[in-house]
């Protein structure tokens, strides 16, 4: 198994001209299937697409981890960059920033699963709850059937096919190996002390994620969205989503 030792070590796909920004994917989905609504953007910005460890072409970890995955993505910063993630790769994103403050010019991040930071909300302890079982029960369900069950649980809008493809079915096993994302710690006061700009985004339709979302955004003293109309997948949202990210990137900043 090939090492990974910096971002450089990351198949990155890199689009456009302008200032830079580095988006973050999630699980089971690569960076170009997550992000492809936002290609548009290469016309205005300069895209760093990176494929997290064990997707497309990078190298793979023993297993999936947050902690391990955010120095990574904090090197494609290079001098400074805005930051963008989004669920397991909001997570990543948060950590990373928190990590190199510094070279982050704004912090967007859609439904991180970093449920923990609102724990004490019975919705959300439920969802702890469900996905530890899940995860415990993992070694004894086929693998489209935990997609389904995973998928189903966080509303993702994709449709999971009756046999996995390839690359789904590479996707859904790196799920399987992955840190849950709950076990993040996030640094909500270093993060609210840094002097960039935050924004949080949801899809309105989780009683979990609008919990996570509103407590972060609090945390970070962060601006709020809600996104509706593809549930957890928000990016595939398309244009409300990138009309959104780009009034919060431009808005009275120097890009």
């Amino acid at each position: 198994m090939a090492s990974l030792r910096s971002g450089a070590d990351l198949d990155v796909l890199r689009l456009g001209t302008g200032p830079p920004m580095v988006l973050v994917h999630g699980s089971i989905v690569d960076g170009a299937r997550t992000w492809r609504e936002q290609l548009c953007l290469a016309e205005r910005w300069e895209l760093r697409i990176p494929n997290r460890p064990g997707f497309g072409g990078s190298p793979a970890l023993p297993r999936g981890d947050f902690e391990a995955e955010a120095p990574l993505i904090a090197r494609l910063l290079g001098d400074g960059a805005h930051l963008v993630g989004h669920s397991y790769g909001g997570v990543i994103a948060l950590l990373a920033a928190a990590d190199r403050p510094d070279r982050v010019r704004s912090l967007t991040v859609s439904e991180p699963g970093c449920l923990r930071v609102a724990a004490g909300d019975p919705v959300v302890d439920a969802a702890i709850v469900r996905g530890q079982e899940l995860y415990r029960r993992a070694a004894d369900i086929p693998t489209p059937d935990f997609l389904r069950l995973f998928r189903s649980g966080v509303h993702s809008t994709h449709e999971t096919p009756a046999a996995l493809p390839d690359w789904l079915e590479r996707g859904t096993q790196l799920l399987m190996r992955e840190r849950p994302p709950w076990e993040a710690d996030i640094p909500l006061e270093r993060l609210a002390s840094a002097r960039f700009p935050k924004l949080v985004i949801s899809g309105g339709h989780s009683a979990v994620f609008e919990a996570v979302c509103d407590t972060l955004a609090e945390g970070l003293s962060a601006q709020r969205a809600v996104i509706p109309g593809r549930g957890h997948t928000i990016p595939a949202a398309g244009a409300p989503y990138n009309e959104r990210l780009e009034q919060f990137l431009t808005a009275g900043q120097e890009t």
